[in-house]
Formats: C-alpha cells, sequence, structure tokens
C-alpha cells in the first residue's frame, strides 16, 4: 500500500503480496475466510491514536466570537479598519474598505490551563483541560467547496481521496460488519457536496459511508418488500459468482472491490439496526449529550459516534450545517453554538469515563474561519451585521487520542487578522493527526497516473508542541 520504509526500499504493498495476502486478499478476507479486514494493518510507529472523530462545521464558524478574545478589536468596534491591515489581501465579500467588528459576547477562562471561552460555549468550557487550541491554522482556499476539499483531501478541487479515504487505505478496518470510514451529517452537506469523503483515485472500498438517522441507516440496505434474507443470500452468491468470472477474465480491482462491498452490506443489516438504535442507551446518557432517540440531530450524531468508536470503527466525520454567518451574527451563532455545545462536551467526557478518549482523536474545526471586520449592516452595527471568509488565520481544536491537553498553540495580532507566531498549514494539520495514528504522512502514497500522490501534496510538518 505504498507506505514505504525508506531504508530498506519495500513499500507495503509489496510486503503484503510477497507474503501471499495483496491488496485484493485484504478486500476480499471475508470470502477468503481470512481476518485480515478485521485488523490493523502495520503502522511506521506505534500509534497514539486508534480512532479520528472529526467534527466539520460546514460553513465556518467565527474564531473571534468563541475561541479568541481580542479587546483590542472590541476597544475598536464600528471604528475603520486601518488601510495596512487590509493591504493586499483579499475577501470572499466585502472590499478593501471596512469596519472594525468587536465580539459581543463576554469572554472568560476556565480550566486549570485558562483556555479562553465565549458565553456562547458554557459546555465546552467545562472540558478545556482535555482540548489542545490551534489559533494560527490557515489556508490556500477562500470559498467553501474549494476549501472544504482542500481540508479534506489536501487539493481544492475534486478528485483526491478524502482524508478518511486516506486513513482507511492506510489502516484498514477493525471490525468486518461496519465500514471503517463513516459519515454522519445533521443539516445538508457542504458546498463540496458528498466529494468530502470521495474515495477519489483510491479502491472504492475506502469511500466514506453515509448513515442516516432517520429511516434507513444506508440507502438500499433493507430487504426488498416480501423478499427475505435467505433470497438476498441466493442473489448475492450468483452475482459474486458472475463477478469472480469476470474478475478473472480482466483482473479489474474494482470488481474485488465490488464483491466485498455486497459482502458488507449482507452483513450490516443485522449490525447496523443494533447501532443506530438509541434506545438501550440510559437516560442519564441521552440528557447528558441532549439526544432524543429517532430524531435527527447533531446531539444523536455524538452519541452515536461514541458507539461507533466502541464498534471499532476508525474515522467518523460528523458535517453540522449552517455556520456561514455573512449576516445575522448575533441570533444565528448563539443558535448554533447551542446545538452542538452539550453534545460535543459530552462526547470528550463520555469517551473519557469509558477509558476511550486516550485512543480516540477528536478534530474540531471548518475550511476556515471569520474576518475581524463587519460584513452588511450599517455604521450603529445593527443586527444583521456578519463577517465574511477569513483563510490566513482561524482556530481548530483536538483533544484525546495522544494530544496534550489545556496547551494552546500559536497566535494571531490584536485584530486576528494576521499570524504573528507558529502558523500551522492544513497540510501541517493533516500530518499530525496521520502521525498520531502511526503513519508518516510522507510514506503514506498511492501511484497514479504515473506519480506518486499523497494527502499532504509535497509539504507538511508535525505541530509537536500539541503531541503529549
Amino acid at each position: 500500500m505504498s507506505i514505504a520504509n525508506h531504508n530498506s526500499g519495500m513499500t507495503r504493498r509489496g510486503f503484503l503480496q510477497n507474503s501471499g495476502i495483496g491488496f485484493g486478499g485484504i478486500a476480499l478476507a471475508s470470502l477468503m475466510h481470512q481476518e485480515a479486514t478485521a485488523k490493523t494493518l502495520p503502522t511506521h510507529f506505534a500509534p497514539r491514536a486508534k480512532h479520528v472523530i472529526y467534527l466539520h462545521m460546514i460553513g465556518a464558524p467565527s474564531q473571534l466570537d468563541m475561541f479568541e478574545p481580542k479587546p483590542e478589536l472590541v476597544k475598536r468596534h464600528n471604528q475603520p479598519c486601518p488601510a495596512e491591515v487590509t493591504k493586499d489581501r483579499d475577501f470572499a465579500f466585502i472590499g478593501k474598505t471596512s469596519t472594525l467588528a468587536g465580539c459581543p459576547w463576554k469572554y472568560s477562562q476556565h480550566g486549570e490551563c485558562g483556555h479562553s471561552f465565549s458565553e456562547l460555549l458554557p459546555h465546552m468550557a467545562g472540558v478545556s483541560d482535555e482540548i489542545a487550541m490551534i489559533h494560527s491554522i490557515h489556508t490556500e482556499e477562500i470559498n467553501h467547496a474549494p476549501a472544504q476539499m482542500f481540508l479534506h483531501s489536501g487539493f481544492g478541487r475534486g478528485g483526491r481521496p478524502s482524508f478518511g479515504s486516506w486513513v482507511s487505505y492506510g489502516l484498514g478496518s477493525e471490525n468486518e460488519n461496519l465500514p471503517g470510514y463513516i459519515v454522519l451529517l445533521s443539516g445538508p452537506t457542504g458546498g463540496a457536496g458528498t466529494s468530502l469523503w470521495s474515495s477519489g483515485f483510491l479502491p472504492s472500498i475506502h469511500q466514506g459511508i453515509q448513515f442516516r438517522s432517520q429511516g434507513d441507516p444506508v440507502l438500499f440496505l433493507s430487504n426488498p418488500k416480501d423478499h427475505t434474507n435467505q433470497d438476498r443470500r441466493h442473489v448475492l452468491d450468483a452475482v459474486a459468482n458472475l463477478n469472480r468470472q469476470h474478475l478473472s477474465v480482466t483482473g479489474d480491482p474494482e470488481i474485488e472491490t465490488r464483491i466485498e462491498q455486497y459482502e458488507m452490506a449482507f452483513r450490516m443489516q443485522a449490525s447496523v439496526p443494533d447501532l443506530m438504535n438509541l434506545e438501550g442507551e440510559t437516560k442519564e446518557t441521552l440528557d447528558l449529550y441532549g439526544a432524543q432517540p429517532g430524531k435527527a440531530s447533531f446531539a444523536n450524531n455524538c452519541l452515536l459516534a461514541r458507539r461507533l468508536v466502541e464498534r471499532g470503527v476508525r474515522l467518523i466525520e460528523l458535517y453540522d450545517a449552517d455556520w456561514d454567518h455573512h449576516n445575522g451574527l448575533d441570533k444565528n451563532l448563539p443558535l448554533k453554538c447551542k446545538q452542538i455545545d452539550q453534545p460535543i462536551a459530552a462526547l470528550i467526557r463520555d469517551l473519557k469515563r469509558r477509558g476511550l478518549l486516550d485512543d480516540t482523536l477528536i478534530v474540531w474545526g471548518s475550511e476556515f474561519g471569520r474576518t475581524p471586520l463587519r460584513q452588511g449592516g450599517n455604521a450603529k452595527g445593527n443586527a444583521v451585521a456578519g463577517r465574511d471568509h477569513h483563510k490566513d488565520a482561524f482556530t481548530m481544536w483536538l483533544a484525546g487520542g495522544g494530544v496534550k491537553g489545556g496547551v494552546s498553540h500559536g497566535r494571531t495580532d490584536d485584530f486576528g487578522m494576521d499570524i504573528v507566531e507558529d502558523g500551522v498549514h492544513v497540510h501541517d494539520l493533516n500530518a499530525t493527526i496521520l502521525h498520531l495514528l502511526g503513519i508518516d504522512h510522507e510514506r503514506l502514497t498511492y501511484r497514479y497516473q504515473g506519480r506518486e500522490f499523497r494527502l499532504t501534496d509535497v509539504d507538511g510538518h508535525l505541530i509537536r508542541p500539541i503531541l503529549a
């Protein structure tokens, strides 16, 4: 699988092939009565995390109103922005000349570490010491869809594998009855759509599988009306035989993937309904998250993420919509914070009390941040004002899975416009997450169209100060 040992020149794919279990053998493990798909594949070094829960807030929350207090910005609220601050800088919608906008919500410090949270996040503030804040993330894309793809695939256009697909390709799955890469949505998809969990040019077995909170958890998972599991088994056996005949002629690895996906779907008919049923959770746990069985919500998805980790799912991505606040920030941001604050804090607490936080990495963030400039409104800064896209300085955070809780990394200027200390590129973030999973990002490669590709392109450095 092209995770190369630089000393020997041996790739993982070469190792597996020489050992008699090539990639096709892994993909077809259940059919060949092997156990490879249910095991962790070799890593470059000992992993600190076995699972990742990636919380992506679609549309870009304002870091200045949640995690980054800027007293000088508040002091100069509604004053013209100095020309040198916006010189040679592009914004998505507002012009070069604009008005500074301070945060209208109170900030306070929390935990022994003293992380700052605005009053919009009282629950998250309670787990402050578990969180490693990174206040100096920057990206290369200024609009939503390209920036979403860049964050998750290292490239601003479609066609590349998503982060989860790279992880699935590099590490395999721990549970043969569930996909290794699962996606949960609350609200509509982002501007980049399903390309956010696409396998790109990797074998399609590594694509993210979307689970739904209502109806069939996975589309077309249930048997057709008046058809039994035995009927389905007969059909699958017949189709598998045809596919094997075709495979023997063409050698197309996608046929192997198709056979395994049919078999996975059959096994999921038994495993998924139990997984998605939250009725078995205690009232205390449901209240902790604010979850309501049978309803679609971010809270339910956070609880499902914990259940997926318990079942050995490698990568779970939660996408939450409606964070694109170009106006109405005063009403919309409190509403969104209320929806995520309690469930995220509950997820951290629940994983910790179950002994799962140490090997589960939680990543929170978005495609970019928001400007310290007011967008819309009038000179009085009325309620319709919002903030524009800002790709040059924003906040993300990590918790659990080998991360040093309570640390704060990176710093921006008094307005939150520019990074003045320890900048972190998106490639650095992805390199660090892979490192925590035991993967050297420079050695996780895939040869396609005559060249080697990787998630971090030709860049990426570890964010060592946040590593435990």
